[in-house]
């Protein structure tokens, strides 16, 4: 057992003085407004070590709460790393899907429903039901307006007044889509199923109506720790509540700048608000960047500063941006790119990752970031033109494609039938999932085989590294403990990196950066998007871009395009967020011609 002076150095050691507060202040509110790259994670990880090797915290009696598995997956294993093992880290699901699972018998009695974990089945039934169109595109866009109902806490009665001015799916009216709510509700009842929004729902009413149940959970949790609050919707911040009872051990962690979900129903109303609900919260302000260079940040910086206040903005939802300083060495100016079309912005993006590339940076450290997924395909026919790797992300997930699914079934049958035989690992991987459609060269087709490449291309080159690993140590590596180490990644939806560059939708990239990064279609219309019709609106794009600009670390490069084909009428303006943040040099705003440059 460290003794204290050598727990503290090794806890609290590295900590900048605010990340040090935050680590050290171990009771009452803690309210952390942390901005991009600012050590949010370190912070509150390195803040749970230091309770737990204090005394104060127990581990089993802490809970800290993030929004993505793989987030929880990361805190935990910080947690490990800090010797604090045991604290449960989860999101708000996973924690109320456990406890409702446990109470349920003492609360409800009964078997337990069974859990939704797609809407799409029940939501087309239940609209053919009713002849109403079931396209993907809709039936998704139908299931996000009820998410969005029910994190607001909105049932079928009461969703048409609250919903009058809010975008319909496409050939919906409010009123159809109260009664494809309701419909939607009725079939779950009937089949004994809830979703994942009731799973938060019905554990509120239980904690609420039943004082033995949220007193055993009042004494199974002590402290609290929730990071990304500026996400937090009204039914999540009801549960935190309920899980809190009347006390008030509890720290929060967020940045209002980086509120980018409110169509799910997110709102950063609950971290501006938090000191007046707590008068006595202790609150912290962490704005040194150690993520990126001075020109990212002070890029990121002046977009926020641009912001006026426009007439119709909902008080409240734009709080001072925080003045974030760059602890890093000088880099690159960020460049501004136009061009004359679409396909010619792709070939040109590829051309400049192609520089990268060779000037030694690695394609899994440059990602291209876009507005709308529909965007994505350009740069996926560019970069397979060029022969350079790529990954989507934001889409399916990775062990649920189906090349993946069908190597996973490979591999295990392959590990119990070969046991503890020794082999090379590597190469039987190789071997197998060649009949899937892996070999030892990147396949110059289109970017579906591409993209089938690449997924299994990380399952070798994780089997690769899991060889040198164990070679470095002397030990054996067989198949099964691969087998084993897929399975597990599996379970915890832990992807392998994949050497290739990454596509993906400025709100898939949120928690994630880069050394290089391409904002791609800066252009009005996507950039804010067209259906960003309010203030309220306008200014969550603006995040949106301040979001995409800070997952760069050294990198930058903005572009659009003036139309949409080749030899199209050049129609498009840039983005009106450029206007205060490009260099005086390319600011005409008559012109607008930033030319390509190699």
């Amino acid at each position: 057992m460290a003794s204290d002076a050598s727990a503290e150095e090794r806890i609290l050691g590295g900590l900048d003085p605010e990340q040090r507060v935050v680590a050290t202040t171990l009771q009452g509110p803690v309210c952390v407004r942390a901005g991009a790259g600012t050590g949010k994670t370190r912070a509150i990880t390195h803040r749970i070590a230091w309770g737990i090797a204090s005394g104060v915290y127990t581990p089993q009696k802490t809970l800290a709460l993030t929004f993505t598995a793989r987030a929880a997956n990361e805190m935990r294993q910080r947690l490990r790393q800090l010797g604090a093992p045991g604290v449960q880290a989860r999101t708000f699901h996973s924690a109320a899907l456990r406890q409702l699972q446990y109470f349920w018998p003492q609360a409800v009695g009964g078997p337990p429903p069974g859990l939704v974990n797609h809407k799409a089945r029940l939501l087309t039934e239940a609209a053919q039901s009713m002849r109403l169109t079931t396209d993907r595109a809709t039936v998704r866009d139908v299931a996000g307006e009820i998410e969005w109902a029910k994190v607001s806490m909105l049932t079928p009665d009461t969703y048409a007044a609250a919903a009058e001015k809010r975008s319909m799916p496409m050939g919906y009216d409010v009123r159809t889509m109260q009664r494809l709510y309701q419909s939607y509700e009725d079939l779950k009842a009937d089949r004994h199923l809830i979703d994942f929004e009731d799973v938060l729902l019905i554990t509120v009413g239980i904690l609420e109506e039943d004082e033995r149940i949220a007193a055993a959970v009042h004494a199974q949790y002590r402290q609290f720790v929730v990071d990304e609050y500026q996400d937090v919707s009204p039914l999540q911040q009801r549960l935190l509540d309920a899980w809190l009872g009347q006390r008030d051990d509890v720290c929060v962690v967020g940045d209002a700048s980086q509120t980018i979900y409110s169509f799910t129903g997110a709102t950063s109303r609950h971290l501006l608000e938090f000191p007046s609900r707590h008068p006595n919260a202790r609150v912290v302000e962490l704005i040194r960047d150690y993520r990126s260079t001075p020109q990212v940040v002070n890029t990121a910086n002046q977009l926020l500063a641009a912001r006026r206040p426009a007439a119709g903005s909902t008080p409240g939802t734009w709080a001072t941006p925080l003045q974030l300083i760059s602890q890093r060495p000088a880099g690159p100016e960020p460049s501004w790119n136009e061009y004359p079309d679409d396909e010619a912005e792709a070939a040109g993006v590829a051309t400049r990752i192609q520089d990268l590339i060779d000037d030694g940076v690695p394609a899994r450290e440059i990602a291209v970031l876009f507005r709308t997924n529909g965007q994505s395909q350009a740069f996926e026919a560019a970069l397979a033109d060029a022969n350079i790797g790529f990954q989507l992300r934001g889409t399916e997930r990775f062990f649920n494609r189906p090349e993946i699914r069908q190597a996973l079934v490979q591999i295990r049958s392959a590990a119990k039938t070969l046991g503890d035989e020794p082999v090379r690992v590597p190469q039987q991987v190789r071997d197998m999932l060649s009949s899937l459609g892996y070999s030892a060269r990147a396949p110059r087709s289109d970017s579906a085989t591409r993209a089938r490449w690449e997924s299994l291309s990380a399952l070798v080159s994780l089997a690769d590294s899991m060889a040198h690993r164990a070679a470095e140590e002397d030990e054996e590596f067989t198949l099964q403990e691969f087998s084993d180490e897929l399975e597990r990644r599996a379970k915890a939806q832990e992807a392998p990196v994949m050497d290739g560059v990454t596509l993906a939708s400025m709100h898939s990239a949120k928690g994630l950066e880069w050394d290089a990064v391409f904002l791609a279609g800066l252009s009005e219309g996507l950039m804010p998007i067209s259906f960003a019709d309010t203030a309220d609106g306008v200014d969550e794009e603006r995040r949106l871009l301040y979001v995409g600009i800070t997952r760069a670390r050294e990198h930058l490069v903005l572009s659009w395009s003036l139309s949409r084909t080749p030899g199209g009428r050049p129609t498009r303006s840039r983005s009106r967020f450029l206007d205060a943040i490009l260099p005086a040099a390319a600011s005409n705003v008559a012109q607008r011609h930033v030319r390509t440059r190699r």
